[in-house]
């Protein structure tokens, strides 16, 4: 099987109530934790690469290590660049592999989103690859993303269908509540999804699927265990699985996950070395990184998601 575009899978999942995982990658043992839960679940997956993440781990390395994935599980994997801000990014992807890239023009006008996404989706669909575009702006710090609450913005429903139209994307990120990276909410508050600019964005763009940034839930597990090897992440504060979950089962169709694997991973090696100090063999910390990830993920696919079974 080769690598495939998102289109179907978010076709079938905007059907039957589900949403598909896009697990941000950096390395090997992020690649293999992540699928070997997808094979075992039998769930469709997005791999998907940040701009910081290709610089750091090289976009070849990357493709093959994901083409190997593919190889080794037989299911339908969909290889998507997270957050490209230019067009040369977006053309690059393209034409070096990827069957997915997003533009993210959230920063610009409107007008100038529309240009950006429109120029980004005519060279991708001659290339018969699929292009997320991006309304409304999240807080948050992530790899290059640092955007401050107060230059944070929710969608506005009543440009979507204009958006949609202009530009022709095939799926949109919207911005209902989530954040970027692991402090998303102030401590001793509740986090909420606008849910009714949802609802409204369903109303006005009925079958067109969704995407939601900055969904990770901050498992505690892993926060625990950072904080008693010599972290301090006391505050952290991720958004609630059942709120994910009613997202994915109304137009959501992505849900993006990368904070809980990074969590996962450090989590898991902290404690690692804190209890074998003197090892030094990084595969002996690396093998049960990748299997809390491994874990981790499957929990997302079948209680979250809710896509395990479907590819």
């Amino acid at each position: 099987m080769a690598l495939v575009t998102s289109k179907e899978m978010f076709e079938k999942a905007y059907v039957e109530g589900y949403a598909i995982g896009a697990f941000n990658v950096n390395n090997m043992e992020i690649i293999q934790g992540i699928t070997e839960a997808a094979k075992e679940e039998r769930a469709p997956l997005i791999l998907q690469v940040s701009s910081g993440a290709r610089k750091y781990a090289n976009h070849t390395y990357l493709i093959k290590l994901v083409e190997a994935a593919v190889i080794e599980t037989d299911l339908p994997i969909c290889l998507h660049l997270d957050h490209g801000d230019t067009f040369e990014l977006c053309k690059s992807c393209v034409d070096g592999g990827f069957t997915s890239v997003m533009i993210d023009g959230s920063h610009l006008s409107f007008a100038e989103n529309i240009e950006l996404t429109r120029r980004v989706v005519e060279y991708a669909h001659d290339h018969g690859v699929v292009v997320e575009g991006e309304l409304g702006r999240l807080a948050g710090v992530e790899d290059d993303i640092n955007v401050s609450a107060k230059d944070s913005s929710y969608t506005d429903p009543d440009q979507v269908q204009e958006f949609v139209e202009k530009t022709g994307v095939d799926s949109l990120a919207i911005a209902i509540g989530t954040s970027h990276g692991a402090y998303k909410f102030k401590p001793g508050t509740k986090p909420q999804l606008r849910f009714d600019i949802l609802e409204e964005i369903e109303r006005r763009l009925p079958g067109f699927p969704i995407v939601l940034h900055g969904a990770s839930s901050v498992v505690p597990e892993f926060v625990k265990m950072i904080n008693e090897n010599g972290g301090n992440m006391a505050d952290a504060i991720g958004v609630p699985e059942d709120m994910l979950r009613r997202a994915a089962q109304m137009a959501v169709c992505k849900i993006n996950i990368d904070s809980d694997l990074r969590l996962a991973m450090t989590g898991t090696i902290r404690k690692y070395m804190a209890e074998n100090p003197s090892h030094f063999d990084p595969r002996q910390y690396l093998k049960p990184a990748r299997a809390a990830i491994k874990e981790m993920v499957r929990h997302k696919l079948i209680n979250v998601l809710g896509c395990n079974g479907k590819a």
